[in-house]
């Protein structure tokens, strides 16, 4: 029985998680759509989820103008903008430490009952007010209606410490499935229950996730699009303990699926060969005996050759690099920062689809 490679093409969108960096995501997609990229599968964990929701479900059909208006939503305008970029972060920040982001997260002291607040608690900050903000941005019926694109959410089970995926093809997500994505520990934010299951941030296990979309998509090759918010590559070493801890943040969230996608290119070869080899010995003659070893192969050769056959054929990384580094720039909310990182995301983008086009030509 001779064998036709049986994969189609998705165009897949990888966003990482990283706080108010999560602007640059926003402009690196104000060129994509530009462009006309559209994508057959968006992926995010954290902040990336969040922007993943929208774009995968906008209720505006222009979804990278609605993105942007999240954004203007989610920043503050009470940090002047006239100071230096480490000083904007630091005032921003403790903004955000102390009275939190009214469209995001809230602490809570602020809560009704805040004379019970007590610091010895396993969080400090409620981030229920998002799934507010996101009911007005995302018509979460979309989700796994044909025509839109399929969204994967990544969380991190608490107690199995093992990550909870969640996937629109499968999955009824709504604003609480976001939210499970976006609760991080380090800055306090609060857990998610979803189905008896406390779930934190899926940063936690992996801030890219693109092993997730692998899995959740077997059959079909893929050319990816990843939005890096972290920089591999800093050439400056660190001065001081704050920077060494900024460094260190960095190199935790930093993409590290290069093995995922060496591992990809390796085993597509094997499925090359174990195809060639499938249609020869189909196309020779056999006696009876091998006929029978043969035929008792076949299903497991589908398995490996057809149901999880998918090979990465072309992949784009997009990539955030820093001037200035402060180890609490992914809680910078200011309303210029989140221009200035959305500009540099657009900026960033446009630089890489123009060198891809010079390659492919």
């Amino acid at each position: 029985m001779n064998i036709e490679k049986k994969s189609n093409l998705e165009t897949v969108l990888v966003l990482q998680g990283g706080g108010s960096l999560g602007a640059y995501e926003c402009g690196v997609y104000k060129t994509l759509s530009k462009y006309g990229i559209e994508f057959d599968v968006i992926a995010g964990t954290s902040i990336g989820a969040i922007n993943a929701s929208i774009i995968a479900a906008s209720k505006s059909d222009n979804k990278a103008e609605i993105l942007e208006e999240f954004w203007m939503d989610l920043s503050e305008t009470i940090t002047p903008p006239i100071l230096d970029d480490k000083i904007r972060a630091i005032m921003s920040s403790t903004n955000a430490v102390i009275w939190g982001n009214s469209h995001a997260f809230m602490p809570l002291w602020f809560n009704p009952n805040w004379f019970s607040f007590s610091f010895n608690q396993p969080f400090m900050y409620d981030i229920s007010p998002l799934g507010k903000t996101l009911k007005n941005y995302v018509d979460f019926d979309k989700l796994g209606r044909s025509g839109n694109p399929r969204l994967i959410v990544t969380s991190t089970d608490i107690q199995q410490g093992k990550p909870t995926i969640f996937d629109s093809k499968y999955d009824k997500i709504n604003e609480t499935h976001i939210l499970a994505s976006a609760g991080y520990p380090f800055y306090g934010i609060s857990w998610t229950v979803i189905n008896g299951k406390y779930l934190w941030d899926g940063t936690l296990l992996s801030n890219t996730p693109l092993r997730e979309v692998i899995n959740a998509s077997p059959r079909n090759d893929k050319k990816v699009y990843m939005v890096n918010l972290f920089p591999k590559k800093h050439e400056h070493l660190p001065e001081n303990m704050s920077e060494a801890w900024h460094r260190a943040r960095d190199l935790m969230h930093v993409d590290k699926t290069d093995h995922s996608i060496m591992m990809s290119k390796i085993i597509s070869r094997y499925l090359k060969v174990m195809r060639e080899m499938h249609d020869i010995l189909n196309h020779v003659n056999l006696d009876e005996k091998m006929k029978v070893r043969l035929k008792k192969l076949e299903p497991e050769f589908h398995k490996l050759a057809c149901d999880r056959g998918a090979i990465i054929e072309d992949i784009i990384k997009i990539e955030r690099s820093e001037e200035s580094p402060f180890i609490f720039e992914d809680a910078d909310f200011s309303l210029l920062t989140i221009k200035n990182l959305i500009r540099q995301g657009q900026e960033d983008a446009e630089k890489v689809l123009l060198e891809k086009k010079k390659i492919d030509n």
